[in-house]
């Protein structure tokens, strides 16, 4: 585990020319260091604290101007990661702030580690773990919707019930316990079967939001497959309202898979144009072929394009049978000609969905040339993602799969815990089951939770967060 109480310094701002970048220290040297390396420039201009002082970074031992900037001291406990903070406001570019940073650490500071600064927030109280999480889901967001899912989470929308869910189940935990140690005993009476079918039913009630969070949270990974020459790269670009794909009128332009993230109603869809799917013995083309039938396989949505101004033939049932059970749009493009084949014939191939009924095996007509047909595809690809469900902004969302992951494993222990119960087993069975309850409850939170789990969350933030 790394020193929570070391000076660290990083770059917060992304490394590249821009207007501004920023050097951040937190911890109990951070303002000795700042003033060891900054002049303000007005000598009688006291480094007041949570204020912006102009000055020069000035290289201590030479006296030598590295750069003009404005600095701010910021004591705790209030600042974010609850430590003395000091930030150096500089010009923009790598070799100003790289040096600037050199000095720091020259002068005592240590290199932060990945995420290290909303770690220390999170160890010193002033996030819980799953607002440290939604603090990499803001810098990551694609979309409105998912920034404001994020910021919901960081004010602790999820927090709240997860944490009073875990208060009850510990209060089931505690009569459990007493009623174990202490059998003959006079213990006030607690209705422990109903807590465990009322928690339960809440945990279903945030696991029913997991599917619907996901999508806002990571995007919808859609598939554009088909033949060559159908059209996928022209609906790509026409989705994109840019030319994104190089479109030729020759068969298998596009040779291998092109990403762009789509907007729709909030709903972010990664878009992956794909060569079209044929037998060739073209190495190239074979490559992209192989890493096409891969982008079927991680879709979440599939947009299966034929041709509708030519006879569907074996190699769009050929396509049509790599889709499998996956969420499927068969897309008829070139309407603006006269429409030749039968999109019945190709549907008859795509078995139903697991869950029943025509959700996400729709058609739809459309010319990615003229653009005619378009908006019903958005419609349909938000409808087949989310079936219709509007963002509910007034309820907990579960948008992380680890959250997810724990609150299933929640259920299960209370499951178990409720047969125990029904079937007369002791009590100290009933109490194990609820107990692992509570830990999978407070991973989510932070109140349980590993130094190796801690390292995997934390380790996917960039250094200066």
């Amino acid at each position: 585990m790394i020193n929570p109480d070391d000076t660290i310094a990083a770059i917060s701002t992304p490394i590249g020319e821009g207007g501004i970048g920023i050097v951040r220290l937190s911890g109990p040297d951070a303002g000795p260091i700042l003033r060891q390396v900054f002049r303000p420039a007005r000598a009688t201009a006291p480094l007041e604290p949570r204020h912006l002082t102009y000055g020069h970074i000035v290289e201590p031992i030479t006296g030598e101007r590295i750069d003009e900037v404005l600095a701010a001291f910021m004591p705790a406990p209030h600042t974010y990661t609850r430590q003395d903070v000091a930030e150096i406001q500089a010009h923009g570019g790598i070799v100003p702030l790289q040096r600037i940073l050199a000095l720091v650490l020259r002068e005592g500071a240590r290199l932060a580690e990945p995420g290290e600064f909303t770690l220390r927030a999170f160890l010193h109280g002033r996030l819980t773990l799953d607002q440290a999480e939604a603090v990499l889901d803001i810098v990551q967001a694609r979309t409105a919707a998912a920034l404001r899912l994020a910021m919901e989470q960081l004010g602790g929308r999820l927090t709240g019930p997860v944490r009073a869910l875990r208060a009850d189940l510990l209060a089931t935990l505690a009569y459990l316990t007493a009623a174990i140690d202490f059998p003959e005993d006079e213990i006030p009476p607690h209705d422990v079967a109903g807590t465990l079918c009322d928690a339960q039913e809440r945990i279903a009630a945030l696991l029913a939001t997991a599917d619907q969070g996901r999508v806002y949270r990571q995007g919808v990974r859609t598939a554009i497959v088909g033949r060559p020459n159908v059209g996928k790269s022209s609906l790509l670009n026409a989705l994109l309202r840019e030319s994104r794909a190089i479109v030729t009128p020759v068969p298998g332009t596009t040779r291998d898979t092109l990403e762009e993230v789509l907007n729709l109603r909030g709903v972010p869809f990664v878009l992956v144009d794909t060569a079209g799917i044929t037998q060739s013995r073209d190495m190239v083309e074979q490559l992209g072929v192989e890493r096409s039938r891969r982008a079927i396989a991680q879709a979440d949505l599939v947009l299966l394009v034929v041709d509708g101004s030519e006879p569907l033939d074996e190699r769009d049932t050929a396509i049509a049978a790599l889709v499998g059970d996956r969420t499927t749009l068969l897309v008829v493009n070139k309407c603006d000609l006269p429409v030749v084949a039968d999109p019945a014939t190709i549907m008859a191939l795509l078995p139903p969905l697991p869950r029943g009924g025509g959700a996400g095996r729709e058609v739809v007509h459309l010319s990615a040339l003229t653009g005619e047909g378009l908006d019903a595809l958005e419609a349909a690809m938000v409808d087949a993602v989310l079936g219709g469900q509007v963002l509910v902004s007034n309820a907990a969302l579960v948008t992380n799969p680890r959250h997810q992951e724990a609150l299933s494993r929640a259920a299960a222990s209370l499951a178990s815990a409720g047969r125990a119960l029904a079937d007369g087993l002791p009590l100290d069975c009933v109490s194990i089951d609820v107990s692992e309850a509570v830990s999978a409850l407070g991973e989510i939170t932070g109140e349980t939770v590993s130094e190796d789990l801690l390292d995997a969350i934390f380790g996917r933030f960039c250094l200066g967060k």
